[in-house]
């Protein structure tokens, strides 16, 4: 294997720019599914000089689809990533491309559309760690915002742990409008606030479409996402603390959708 050339995009760390992001993908799971997905161009993957085993089978998962493989030390991936533990390989690949929102409403095949948007939520980790447990549960895409909305950055890629290569995601200008969209083509707007009126498991969800409308940290939803969803609910908590991170909802509401559809089509 040779040496690695080229330089880090900037705009892979910090996700700046109006575009989703992820060009740069770090972290073994990551990797992995990006090169199994083979789903955009990657430009070369670095992996730490090593005989570690994981290692090697990425190597030669990249090999086999002809990207380039270059051995570096681990001082170099470490000065390279931009996530704290890249797990010795970090891979350049293609931006991934936002699709429109109409594109989500009817996706392929005869599943009911269930999406998961996301209003205001900045954290990338929690972006992706919202995508690994969505897609897992049969979501079918995601809407961000194109303001005050975290990207696809190496952070979000990691914590997604693959998932962002299968999820198709939508950027739209306004979160409000694009749930007044959603509703207006049939897809059920059921929003996720520690104080909704409603329990997450009384919802009457079967095989409709439906978005799951995920708030900011630590604020929730936004007073007009609020407005325009046809339901709020709320996750019951039993213990003494009175609300779950946005990713954790996003699990518990996705799986319930997942659980109900099983239900009704047994």
């Amino acid at each position: 294997m040779g040496r690695a050339g080229g330089a880090r995009s900037r705009r892979a760390a910090d996700g700046t720019g109006d575009g989703l992001g992820g060009d740069q993908v770090e972290g073994r799971q990551a990797v992995r599914e990006l090169l199994l997905a083979g789903r955009r161009r990657v430009h070369q993957v670095l992996v730490a000089e090593s005989d570690d085993g994981p290692l090697g089978a990425l190597a030669e998962l990249a090999r086999a689809r002809a990207i380039p493989v270059h051995a570096v030390g681990r001082g170099r991936i470490d000065a390279l990533a931009a996530t704290d533990a890249p797990q010795g390989v970090v891979a350049n690949a293609d931006p991934l491309v936002a699709v429109d929102l109409d594109e989500l409403i009817q996706p392929p095949g005869e599943a009911a559309a269930m999406l998961v948007v996301l209003d205001e939520v900045t954290d990338p980790h929690n972006l992706g760690a919202v995508m690994r447990s969505a897609l897992s549960a049969g979501a079918t895409g995601v809407v961000l915002g194109r303001h005050r909305s975290a990207r696809l950055t190496p952070s979000a890629l990691k914590a997604a742990a693959g998932a962002a290569e299968y999820l198709p995601v939508a950027l739209v200008t306004g979160i409000p409008a694009a749930l007044r969209t959603l509703s207006e083509a049939g897809v059920w707007t059921v929003g996720l606030d520690a104080d909704g009126p409603t329990s997450l498991w009384e919802l009457p969800v079967a095989s409709e479409a439906v978005a799951i409308v995920l708030g900011a940290e630590g604020r929730g939803l936004s007073r007009l996402a609020r407005e325009r969803c046809e339901v709020v609910a709320r996750v019951p908590m039993l213990g003494p603390l009175d609300s779950l991170n946005v990713s954790a909802t996003a699990a518990l509401a996705c799986f319930e959708v997942a659980r109900r559809r099983a239900a009704a089509s047994a």
